[in-house]
């Protein structure tokens, strides 16, 4: 395992909801906010373990995806302190609280009757139940069932569901009417997804690789970890990838690493990978490409129209 593997893993298995490296930009537009509760939330609300008594008003979170999912459904006016990964939306109150080394009184401190956590790091769920802070767990998706069940979730819990609702509704059409829109290929194309400069990659197992499934590419990385002993996440060689010979190579490492097209195209031997020769290298925004809230709606788009250009 390289010394970067930490940054693998903040990428690709979302530990702690982080994502790599820089700032954000803005793709879509964050649904207005609403100052108050949904009209048709009513109180106390329970979802799994949790149940709140009162709409909560000092809400912190954790997770980056966590807090897109919070401005997204108009809870953002209760929010009073982010982590400091959380860089989307900009007006996020951004904070030092950290999601990796969360710190139970630092947290405390903010007085929150609610926090969003993606991975029980440092055991601060406990730590936080024991100052009785109620705590809710949202961790890293695996299918877009998981996105929609969480936003729905944090609708619930924050008193806005059917704000919540209506953002399912519009991620669900959009992604219905993006994949109505594939154009039938008699061989699907393949590619390569990087997670970071050391070649580790994700499997159509995993979150990222289910929305290039949707997409309808096949992935060169699945036979790297067949029997799942890579957790969805393979280091493949460069040997591998020139031989597998992807129709596209995206780059999900391009704040974190500064990867780049040219940076790619430079690489010993991959000249004659048909994604370089083709100029078919699609830089990626690594915090959309990180998390799993609203925004995967603007990553499989990208994703649709990079492979669009090629005649079906």
């Amino acid at each position: 395992m390289s010394r970067r593997t930490p940054r693998f893993f903040t990428a690709a298995l979302a530990v702690a909801a982080l994502a790599l490296g820089g700032c954000a930009e803005k793709t879509t537009d964050t649904p207005a906010a609403d100052d108050g509760a949904s009209s048709a939330a009513t109180f106390p609300v329970t979802v799994g373990s949790l149940t709140l008594e009162e709409q909560p008003e000092k809400i912190v979170s954790l997770s980056p995806t966590a807090t897109e999912m919070l401005f997204a459904i108009g809870a953002g006016p209760q929010v009073v302190a982010v982590d400091d990964n959380s860089n989307y939306p900009a007006e996020a109150p951004r904070t030092d609280l950290s999601g990796f080394q969360p710190n139970a009184e630092a947290i405390a401190a903010q007085n929150p009757d609610l926090v969003l956590l993606a991975s029980d790091q440092n055991k601060i769920v406990d730590q936080l139940t024991t100052l009785k802070i109620p705590v809710f767990l949202t961790p890293a998706a695996v299918t877009l069932d998981d996105t929609y069940r969480q936003l729905t979730e944090v609708g619930t819990l924050t008193g806005h569901p059917a704000e919540a609702a209506d953002v399912v509704s519009q991620m669900q059409d959009d992604i219905a009417e993006l994949v109505a829109d594939l154009p039938q290929r008699a061989e699907k194309l393949t590619y390569f997804h990087e997670v970071s400069p050391e070649l580790y990659t994700a499997t159509s197992k995993t979150f990222i690789g289910s929305l290039y499934a949707l997409a309808g590419l096949e992935n060169i990385a699945d036979p790297a970890d067949a029997d799942g002993a890579s957790g969805g996440y393979p280091q493949l060689s460069e040997e591998v990838i020139v031989q597998a010979n992807p129709d596209f190579v995206f780059l999900s490492d391009t704040k974190c690493c500064q990867q780049s097209v040219a940076s790619v195209q430079a690489r010993p031997g991959w000249a004659t990978i048909t994604a370089v020769q083709e100029n078919q290298v699609v830089a990626l925004d690594d915090d959309i490409a990180s998390r799993w809230g609203p925004r995967v709606v603007d990553l499989l788009r990208t994703i649709i129209e990079a492979t669009a250009k090629v005649p079906a």
